[in-house]
């Protein structure tokens, strides 16, 4: 019924431009248990737009202002990375629920005070990793579990997109690795996740992180910029399980693969393989000790935890809108949500452990609590 639905404002909610137009705002107009209540956006005539365009009833470009609707239950951060930190700290002291986009924020200080402060609210903190929510991973997962493989040996992951070395000015920040947009964080971070949700968490690792392309050129004005983040992201290891791992992350100027995801055991191995991220061309085959050839396995339907799709998400927006219904059924429920803030706050530690074996050129155990699944 309307009256259960969660009430949900979206700061970023852009007409035209970027993620929020592409996947995320067509996602969350697809999820039955949400209402869209509210779009906030940095500009009045942009906001006005926004609202015109998705449909929200109520248009604002000033988030404080937003924040104080009582009417409002949650709210949707997809802004610039580095406004995620301040911007979701002001949504929890608001009282209100809130989703924040990957990258969490732009370092794990950060994230652990939005976990703390999302605990100490008692509200509903989730992490838009939605890769994880893909029911490729979810099948080969269940299989796992099954004993599909029997006793893992090893996992490697292969993740290559296409790389960009021109962007319009506006975006060229992205070439900073300070400012947490780039293929080491976002790419990497979805990958990495997505990895250690099927096949298991990190005890310890390796991991080398390059900046191979070193420069970048505005198509709109020409101002050329170095680069310092990296596009080029190898990590090794071992799991908690006892397999060996690697998975190798790249931005490639010609004829990127996509992700290549394969799991060998005792008694089997599984292979995964998705052009990228957001795709639902998915392939994955197994096989079992005795069998002459790997064969194409079944991924169930029912793996879509809400059929989304049918009320109009498709492509990039399918992944994420599994992972708002999952939020507002969690607000609903009073179920924990996942990812929530406090594994947002452990990936990114994850992260800076790769970040600092690079640095030092030394193996890190990996000490922090492995974050639910």
């Amino acid at each position: 019924m309307a009256a259960d639905k969660i009430r949900v404002g979206v700061i970023g909610a852009s007409a035209t431009y970027g993620w929020s137009a592409r996947a995320l705002m067509p996602a969350l107009l697809s999820v039955e248990e949400i209402e869209l209540a509210a779009v906030c956006t940095a500009h009045e005539d942009t906001a006005r737009e926004a609202a015109e365009r998705w449909g929200a009833p109520l248009a604002y470009h000033d988030h404080l202002e937003m924040l104080a609707n009582p009417d409002i239950d949650a709210v949707v951060v997809t802004v610039r990375v580095p406004l995620h930190h301040r911007l979701s700290m002001d949504v929890l002291r608001a009282g209100k629920h809130v989703y924040t986009e990957w990258p969490m924020t732009v370092n794990q200080q950060e994230a652990i005070e939005m976990a703390d402060l999302a605990r100490t609210q008692g509200a509903h903190a989730m992490v838009g990793l939605q890769m994880r929510a893909a029911p490729i991973w979810l099948r080969m997962k269940e299989l796992i579990a099954e004993g599909y493989v029997g006793e893992m040996l090893a996992a490697h992951m292969t993740y290559f997109e296409m790389a960009r070395f021109k962007h319009p000015e506006e975006r060229l920040y992205h070439a900073d690795k300070a400012k947490g947009v780039n293929t080491w964080t976002v790419t990497s971070g979805h990958g990495i996740d997505a990895f250690c949700t099927t096949v298991g968490e990190f005890a310890e690792l390796s991991g080398v992180l390059s900046a191979q392309t070193k420069e970048w050129t505005a198509i709109d004005t020409g101002k050329v910029v170095s680069v310092d983040a990296p596009d080029h992201i190898l990590v090794q290891g071992r799991l908690e399980n006892g397999a060996l791992a690697t998975v190798r992350v790249a931005a490639l100027p010609q004829h990127p693969v996509g992700i290549r995801l394969e799991v060998y055991g005792t008694q089997g191995a599984l292979l995964a393989t998705t052009p990228d991220r957001s795709s639902e061309q998915v392939m994955l085959v197994g096989g079992r000790s005795g069998e002459p050839e790997m064969m194409e396995l079944e991924i169930p339907d029912r793996l879509f935890e809400s059929d989304t799709r049918a009320r109009g998400a498709s492509g990039p927006s399918v992944y994420v809108s599994q992972m708002l219904h999952r939020f507002a059924v969690a607000i609903q429920t009073g179920e924990r949500a996942q990812p929530d803030f406090d594994t947002g706050a452990a990936r990114m530690g994850l992260l800076g452990l790769v970040d600092r074996a690079s640095e030092t050129g030394e193996r890190q155990t990996v000490k922090v609590a492995s974050p639910a699944s």
